[in-house]
């Protein structure tokens, strides 16, 4: 399976799937404009709406108001997960048969863009809500707008309040040199200070790189920059914690099981999403209702938090232009942006949604609502997705081996600039 992925990445980036879409890359086809009327039976790629719950939103509430606008649109819905969704949609663009409408993740659009995958969407669309102005740039490619966002998935730091006040500490860390103070400090009885390891390892590294002043690639997407002292340090951070025993990798836990936070093992938990609120207020209630619980953005040389989720766009190649165009502007409504939100306890992107009962409720979304201004992304480069894959692999032998941060942060820069260069 992985030669085979690897074969549609490298057919991919010598351009024959890109000679499969007949050079489609207006939102035009044989079958008309993308201005002509909506009509005709398409089909909607996502790895979200998941679960029985997921399916009723999208199918019953979202498309059955879709429907009732646009009577002569069949959507057929293809449900797949973020695991599977890269070797799905490059599967199809190397057989030239790409879904109408596709969901990605954030920094998946320069790379289907630059391939002429998807099609650019009106600017009106930009202008057709009120968006936080951080949230549409992933979106973009080139200068030009290829998606609109769905839902945002942001990256915080949660922490146990009763933990703190036990330890007679009274402000959460500013900076990296209290961020491991604290650990040490509240370290004890098994229970470890800090759990960064139990997120992606990727997004967690990333976000630290942006907290220390970082980046990943250069504003053309074709230089490597995390390679210099910043990137580095963010990687030696973590081989730091573990040499205090303030965060242990093996006691990650796995997606959906109660958290360290959640259980006490740890006291504080790098980078949680949004949606751990729902979570917590279906496994372990009381820790709302005790107030337990607080979050923070992650700051060193400056606050960041990282802001990836879900984005719409529409293939290039779709035989029914007009149809998959008024999909992907429905799916980014406010109201299917919030169903949608509530659903995966997601953060909507819309200033337009900020009053609703659901950002209220969840001070999780609140926080990251109103830190959109430290926001940053992952991507911005054409080979991202060669890139993404090898970033965990070959970071992780420094936080479970003898290899140095300055070695694994080199290597993973090798491999970038490869990447970059068969672009």
């Amino acid at each position: 399976m992985e030669l085979k992925r690897r074969s549609l990445l490298a057919a991919i980036g010598a351009g024959t799937a890109v000679a499969a879409l007949g050079g489609c890359g207006t939102g035009t086809s044989a079958a008309g404009s993308a201005d002509g009327r909506a009509e005709g039976e398409i089909t909607l790629l996502t790895p979200i709406y998941e679960g029985a719950d997921g399916k009723t939103l999208l199918e019953k509430e979202i498309l059955g108001g879709f429907r009732k606008k646009y009577p002569d649109v069949k959507v057929n819905v293809d449900y797949t997960t973020y695991q599977q969704l890269n070797e799905k949609i490059t599967t199809g663009l190397a057989g030239g048969l790409l879904p109408d409408v596709m969901m990605m993740g954030v920094g998946w659009i320069p790379p289907f863009a630059a391939k002429k995958a998807i099609a650019e969407l009106p600017e009106k669309f930009a202008a057709a809500h009120d968006y936080e102005k951080r949230v549409l740039e992933p979106s973009r490619y080139d200068g030009k707008l290829y998606a609109l966002p769905v839902v945002l998935d942001t990256r915080i730091v949660v922490y146990r309040k009763d933990h703190f006040a036990e330890a007679g500490i009274k402000k959460t860390p500013a900076n990296w040199a209290e961020l491991r103070a604290v650990a040490k400090q509240l370290t004890k009885d098994g229970r470890i200070g800090f759990d960064p390891f139990s997120i992606d390892l990727r997004q967690c590294w990333e976000t630290f790189l942006f907290a220390n002043g970082g980046q990943l690639f250069s504003a053309d997407g074709k230089k490597v920059l995390f390679t210099d002292a910043r990137g580095v340090e963010a990687l030696q951070f973590f081989k730091d914690l573990v040499k205090d025993g303030s965060a242990v990798y093996a006691k990650k836990t796995d997606l959906g099981a109660p958290t360290n936070v959640q259980t006490g093992k740890a006291s504080m938990m790098m980078m949680t999403s949004s949606a751990l609120w729902r979570q917590v207020g279906e496994q372990t209630p009381d820790l709302i209702k005790d107030d337990k619980l607080g979050a923070f953005i992650l700051a060193n040389r400056k606050p960041a938090m990282l802001q990836g989720g879900t984005l719409v766009t529409q293939s290039a190649s779709s035989k029914h232009p007009a149809a998959a165009r008024a999909l992907v502007e429905y799916l980014a409504t406010p109201e299917s942006i919030l169903g949608a939100a509530k659903q995966r306890g997601s953060v909507p992107g819309l200033k337009d949604l900020s009053d609703s009962s659901y950002v209220k409720e969840n001070k999780f979304v609140g926080l990251s609502l109103r830190s959109m201004g430290d926001a940053c992304s992952e991507g911005g480069t054409a080979a991202w997705m060669e890139i993404r894959e090898k970033i965990k692999p070959t970071l992780e032998p420094a936080i479970v081996g003898n290899q140095s941060a300055k070695d694994a942060i080199a290597e993973l820069g090798r491999l970038a600039e490869a990447a970059i260069g068969r672009m």
